[in-house]
């Protein structure tokens, strides 16, 4: 059974004035404030059907297309992410957006608790492999590949003549907490060894050898002897 379409002749002059005036109703930043709130509790870029099933919003989506082209117009119009369609660039851009804001590199967790206004990290790992390679493009200082475990190693090295030991995992997230300037996270580091369950003290042994290659003094139980040189 075919789904029946009125054919009524309408005007195209006056179907326009008729759309107008209802457009008239709400302000292009009535509607962008109302996306923005609906974005806020509902913790990420709202969908039609979300947007239309909140019950502090006025404007129907049908409006907001009308006043904005389409739906992820309008959306980036009110500076969010269109969740599925955001272009390359787009993603590039609120990273870059949101580490002004934070005035430091973003990591995962940032993410988590602005989504709505940035990427998620699901959809960060899908357009650019992770979330490194992602800040690498959007130009923040984050190294890839040998030259990411060279940092983490000379880190390592520093933070171990600091402590007089190699760093523990504990160590690493405390001196980040403190504000040391620590590029990778400690599981970022963790997960660039294996095995998994040795991870840790396989970075701590290559750490050692870093030591060792700069004249440092590492004794058996990890503690590095006073008067090391520094990297």
């Amino acid at each position: 059974m075919g789904v029946y379409r009125a054919k009524v002749a309408i005007d195209p002059s006056t179907l326009a004035e008729f759309r107008a005036d209802l457009r008239r109703r709400y302000s292009d930043e009535q509607i962008l404030a109302e996306l923005r709130g609906c974005a806020e509790r509902l913790g990420r870029s709202p969908t039609m059907r979300e947007f239309a099933a909140d019950e502090l919003t006025t404007a129907h989506p049908q409006t907001v297309v009308e006043h904005f082209g389409t739906w992820n117009d309008a959306k980036r119009a009110a500076g969010l992410v269109p969740r599925r369609h955001a272009s390359r660039e787009e993603l590039l851009e609120q990273l870059r957006s949101l580490g002004r804001e934070l005035g430091r590199i973003p990591t995962s967790r940032d993410l988590d608790e602005h989504r709505g206004r940035v990427p998620s990290t699901s959809l960060v790992w899908k357009t650019f492999g992770s979330l490194a390679a992602a800040l690498h493009e959007a130009g923040f200082d984050v190294p890839l590949g040998e030259e990411r475990l060279e940092r983490a190693l000379n880190e390592g090295a520093a933070l171990a003549l600091v402590l007089g030991r190699l760093p523990r995992f504990t160590d690493w997230r405390d001196a980040r907490e403190a504000g040391a300037t620590l590029t990778l996270t400690e599981w970022q580091v963790y997960r660039m060894f294996e095995p998994r369950r040795g991870a840790w003290s396989a970075f701590q042994y290559r750490v050692r050898e870093r030591l060792l290659e700069r004249g440092a003094r590492v004794e058996r139980d990890g503690s590095v002897a006073p008067g090391a040189v520094e990297p």
